[in-house]
């Protein structure tokens, strides 16, 4: 095995080992005081209902734990046992090695490295949520949003892999520079187009009705100055019982997101404070900061990958052969060794984590 191979599996090891120690770490904290309400909590939730709160934590956690392994496993089984290095042939051989090509290299196998994945993802909703009562998703639903997301995938996706690997063709030694700039210009695109076009395909948004609450929530967002031209009702009661509420969009996009379930949990002075919270996310910069760091994150990832792509070794140590010169064909192979599943287009380009913003 090659020097940086053997450093990659040590890093990746390493790094599940301290997640899963910290893991139970959050565990044994948890245990240590499930048989004693904090005193915040007393008069609001019964020891019954705290109880079963513990035993929620606890589960997901667990379950996290048996994921984060599984992820783990199916990472090291596909960078060191060549099974990309023989894909990649294989599809290079049978589709050659233009832009098109690649890019539906990178395109599928993401998908293929999602699949394990969906019968955990099935577990945590019809199983764990299920045994505490969240759950409302039906099978139809669950599927439904699979096939929506791949569609979404393959629609916003695959296009934006293309115009990269064209961008190397185009642009030269810097490519990953425009690459990055791409990308994140994407992004900003998503923050704005995301609350109008792509959310609603997924969950229905009607506005708040008229009434005592629709007024104060817009009296509370006047008098601390936050610009927003509508609240609306999400009607996340479709997919589970947890209540939510979260602020999203850019400028003339921006709404304000409560999910029905909330509404039916809450009187109207507590949701008054919960939007009193998203604000404060708002008044703190906190989105400003999260595209900041998300796009640091961009250049950075591409920069990386940039230099990786150059380097003869790094190849050598996943099994790939890298033929003199450089083109989007060795471009390919880089971007899948550091982060399989796609990880980083889907992470950089759908950012679905600043789309919400935050959840409460």
């Amino acid at each position: 095995m090659q020097l940086f191979a053997i450093i990659a599996l040590v890093l990746i090891l390493t790094r599940v080992v301290t997640e899963l120690w910290l893991s139970r770490l959050n565990q044994r904290h948890v245990r240590q005081r499930a048989n004693e309400m904090p005193s915040v909590f007393r008069g609001i939730i019964d020891a019954t209902m705290y109880r079963r709160s513990v035993d929620y934590t606890l589960a997901k956690s667990r379950f996290g734990d048996i994921v984060n392994v599984f992820d783990t496993v199916v990472l090291i089984a596909v960078l060191f046992s060549g099974l990309l290095p023989w894909a990649f042939g294989r599809f290079s051989v049978s589709l050659g090695t233009s832009n098109l090509a690649m890019a539906g290299f990178l395109f599928l196998t993401g998908i293929a490295l999602s699949i394990p994945g969906l019968p955990f993802a099935w577990y945590a909703q019809f199983k764990i949520e299920e045994r505490f009562g969240f759950n409302t998703t039906g099978m139809k639903t669950w599927i439904a949003d699979r096939i929506k997301g791949l569609l979404l995938a393959l629609l916003l996706g695959y296009p934006l892999l293309l115009l990269v690997l064209k961008l190397i063709e185009w642009t030269g030694t810097n490519w990953w520079l425009w690459a990055a700039a791409v990308v994140i210009s994407f992004q900003l695109l998503l923050l704005l187009i995301a609350p109008a076009i792509i959310m609603p395909l997924f969950n229905k948004f009607t506005p708040l009705p008229e009434g005592e609450l629709r007024q104060r929530l817009f009296a509370l967002a006047q008098r601390t100055h936050f610009p927003t031209r509508s609240i609306e009702v999400m009607d996340g009661s479709k997919r589970s019982r947890h209540s939510n509420a979260f602020f999203t969009g850019l400028g003339r996009f921006r709404k304000i997101v409560l999910f029905d379930t909330l509404i039916a949990q809450l009187t109207e002075p507590e949701l008054e404070s919960v939007l009193a919270h998203e604000i404060g996310h708002y008044k703190k910069r906190h989105i400003i900061k999260m595209l900041s760091v998300s796009i640091a994150g961009v250049v950075l990832a591409f920069a990386a990958t940039a230099w990786l792509a150059r380097q003869q070794w790094f190849y050598r140590a996943f099994g790939f052969t890298y033929q003199g010169g450089f083109a989007a064909a060795h471009f390919v192979p880089a971007l899948k060794i550091p982060k399989p599943a796609s990880k980083m287009i889907s992470e950089t380009v759908i950012a679905t984590d600043i789309l919400k913003v935050r959840k409460s």
